[in-house]
């Protein structure tokens, strides 16, 4: 669906997501993992204050509730989330307006964070990425635009289908498969890497009960006298 104003800052989060990418790149895998550790997600570190001082976390930091989202751990994970944000973060910020969109993403990036660190509260490995984020901006799609038709593809025998279906639809069926996912996660160890599922499931819930309060309103238009009736028209204490 094309946006009527240009996403500024769609496109600065994509920009600051990738030249951040980058910069990860040319770091040791060493100093990657720290990095990782220091601005992601570790939940133990907010669960188990003591633990998290004795290997060295800063105390009552809570810095990577947001730099999280600007870390990303490969090329498919970066490339997933950014394409995902392009194509559905311009028309949730054209509703919201730049600012409010900016502070709308941020806000579901943190809720995602701490839905996940309550799902794991024992865990010690570190989650990244912008995908809990994203998942806010969905969910407020799912609420502003679930009519909208997506160009779905489907590979039968290696060979891509595409069809469209309702927005509603399909990012319905998506969060079906987060909460199954994170449900068999939640009996697994905490101590597996993988997918934060319950981050996808606690942005894409913030973002659908918070869309309405950053969604700007119309402006009210005074209506003139002969869209009232027709008799009003011609009243000149109406005009």
């Amino acid at each position: 669906m094309p946006s009527r104003s240009v996403p500024v800052v769609t496109r600065a989060l994509i920009l600051v997501n990738v030249v951040v990418f980058f910069f990860e790149l040319g770091l040791s895998p060493e100093y990657l993992d720290q990095v990782f550790y220091l601005f992601g997600i570790v939940p133990a570190r907010f669960t188990h204050p003591d633990w998290a001082a004795s290997v060295g976390f800063p105390a009552e930091s809570y810095l990577s509730l947001l730099t999280h989202q600007f870390l990303h751990g490969g090329w498919l994970h970066i490339i997933s989330n950014m394409w995902t944000l392009w194509i559905f973060g311009d028309n949730v910020e054209d509703r919201m307006g730049p600012v409010r969109f900016g502070i709308f993403y941020l806000a579901c990036g943190v809720v995602a964070a701490v839905t996940q660190v309550l799902s794991s509260p024992n865990s010690t490995v570190p989650s990244v990425g912008a995908s809990g984020a994203i998942a806010g901006v969905l969910g407020a799609y799912f609420v502003l635009f679930p009519t909208a038709r997506l160009v779905v593809m489907f590979p039968i025998f290696f060979f891509p289908f595409f069809f469209e279906l309702p927005a509603v639809f399909y990012l319905g069926l998506w969060f079906l498969i987060q909460l199954f996912s994170g449900a068999f996660a939640l009996a697994g160890p905490e101590e597996v890497g993988g997918i934060a599922w319950w981050a996808h499931i606690g942005g894409f819930m913030c973002g659908i009960l918070l869309c309405g309060l950053f969604v700007r309103r119309p402006a009210e238009r005074r209506m003139q006298p002969d869209e009232y009736g027709m008799e009003w028209a011609w009243d000149p204490r109406r005009r």
